[in-house]
């Protein structure tokens, strides 16, 4: 299985992703694309199989992954202080992977009906979810 997380600004909530899935499916192949070179440095230290920067390696990443793993924000242009560029979130909404977003609050709007959990225990749900998305088994 091809997992790519996308994280942004200093990559804190990519890089526990990454620890996560990779202490939960090892045998998943997790590529980290940082929209900078800090967050893609922080989920490469945590355990990824590879790296990469910026906004063509999102496109290239999400024509290629089976689950796409990520703040919700990733999904919304000009969002994480402006790192994400509509070519980035139109990447991630039309790519044919299983997609599991993290409803953070801090992205400039508010995800209703969502309860305010931590940060650990959103990441927990969204690794538990990856088998069970993408019809793997874990």
């Amino acid at each position: 299985m091809k997992i790519l997380v996308i994280d942004a600004q200093g990559g804190g909530i990519g890089r526990q992703l990454v620890a996560a899935i990779k202490q939960r499916l090892p045998e998943a192949v997790v590529t980290a694309v940082g929209t900078n070179s800090r967050a893609a440095s922080a989920m490469l230290k945590a355990g990824a199989d590879g790296a990469a920067t910026g906004e063509n390696a999102v496109l290239v990443g999400c024509r290629t992954a089976d689950v796409i793993v990520g703040p919700i924000g990733i999904a919304v242009a000009d969002s994480m202080l402006g790192e994400v560029t509509p070519a980035m979130s139109l990447a991630v909404a039309q790519s044919s992977a299983a997609k599991i977003l993290i409803p953070f609050q801090h992205c400039g709007f508010y995800v209703a009906g969502v309860s305010n959990r931590s940060i650990g225990q959103l990441i927990q749900d969204a690794v538990e979810a990856i088998p069970k998305i993408s019809g793997g088994n874990g």
